[in-house]
């Protein structure tokens, strides 16, 4: 064949056998046949459910290839609704996005400028203090608590003159928590000129009263935004699909910078197909905290702190600069957070299957039980 045109045909052939086969496989060799050269590397750096997605997820993707040739518009629209009745808001409330990371994107360019500050917490996911930098905006920072929850009052503090407000709630790279009284003691008093823009990426991993989705806050306050995403509990990180719910006025503002059919339809079909399995969130945290509790019970064990965990990762404090253990885990294959100029000698770990969290712990005790080749 190197030597032949390969025909129109003779490649669709492939690429249907090629399908064919990665749907029969179970979801942990598809998972492993797609790691280029990395076969025996544990990926625990991104925060990604290893469990994949809703086995009902996975064939509404392979059905869904018959729907390639469509513009998903139709899907986009039950997905809203969908949604809609989820959350209990009218239809209009609800915009789907490319991953909830477009969502933060378009809420940076519609709210955040040169006249404009961003406020967000030290640390926190990154990635919207970029966006706003491209406006030009300042962009300021608010420490954590000691316990590493969101400090509203100095935040509301600094909002006099900002656009935005973000807060992630569960936090990352902390997995911390901010409680329910605070966040709506802090939304009643935040002048209405200014939004605030929740990410609860985590939501579904979290297992305290404390914490509280505000969500059902939208209906009472008009500046009030806020990002969901089925990377994580849904296992579709790969497939690019989020939303944020808040009121219609909002809307036109955010729509004006975004795309047109910016979710793809194989995100759309499993998107529906997984919020009708209701079994999908209920599993992925149980698995989740099973395995969370193994692992801190080892690091217990081994006299090292990590901050309490609400999400489906930790950070532990190794107690001496973190990037050389970054770089020695690696080459052990073991590949885990990125590292966090505030929290220079913590490490983030994303909690993984059983086994790979077995890997990761033995590779974590050769390392710090010695210092030499670190």
């Amino acid at each position: 064949m190197s030597n032949q045109t390969l025909s129109r045909r003779s490649f669709s052939k492939i690429l249907a056998a090629g399908a064919a086969y990665s749907a029969l496989q179970p979801r942990s060799e598809v998972r492993a046949s797609w790691r280029l050269n990395s076969a025996n590397v544990v990926r625990l750096s991104s925060n990604e459910n290893p469990y994949g997605p809703s086995p009902a997820a996975l064939k509404a993707m392979t059905d869904g290839f018959s729907l390639a040739w469509r513009y998903p518009d139709e899907y986009a629209d039950m997905l809203a609704e969908e949604l809609a009745r989820l959350h209990d808001v009218p239809v209009n409330q609800i915009l789907l996005g490319d991953g909830s990371g477009e969502i933060l994107k378009l809420c940076a360019a519609a709210f955040t400028s040169r006249e404009k500050k961003l406020v967000i917490a030290n640390p926190t996911f990154e990635a919207i203090a970029r966006h706003a930098s491209v406006a030009n905006a300042d962009v300021v920072k608010i420490d954590l608590t000691s316990v590493y929850s969101h400090v509203l009052k100095k935040m509301l503090a600094a909002a006099g003159d900002a656009g935005l407000v973000y807060i992630c709630n569960p936090n990352n790279p902390t997995a911390s928590i901010t409680s329910k009284s605070e966040l709506s003691d802090f939304l009643a008093k935040l002048s209405p000129n200014t939004t605030v823009l929740v990410d609860e990426a985590y939501h579904h991993y979290v297992e305290s009263k404390d914490y509280e989705s505000v969500i059902p806050l939208v209906k009472q306050y008009p500046n009030l935004i806020v990002a969901r995403t089925f990377s994580k509990i849904y296992g579709m990180a790969g497939l690019r699909c989020g939303y944020c719910v808040t009121q219609s006025g909002n809307m036109g503002r955010i729509r004006h910078h975004q795309i047109f059919d910016s979710v793809n339809i194989m995100a759309l079909v499993a998107a529906l197909a997984s919020l009708k399995d209701l079994e999908q969130v209920a599993r992925g945290r149980k698995l989740n905290t099973e395995v969370k509790k193994s692992v801190c019970a080892e690091l217990d064990t081994l006299g090292y702190h990590y901050i309490p965990s609400h999400a489906n990762f930790m950070m532990i404090d190794l107690r001496r600069e973190v990037r050389p253990v970054l770089d020695t885990l690696r080459s052990r294959g073991v590949e885990v957070g990125r590292l966090f100029p505030a929290m220079p000698n913590f490490m983030r770990v994303t909690i993984g299957t059983g086994a790979e969290m077995k890997q990761f712990l033995s590779a974590f005790k050769e390392v710090m039980v010695n210092p030499v080749t670190v």
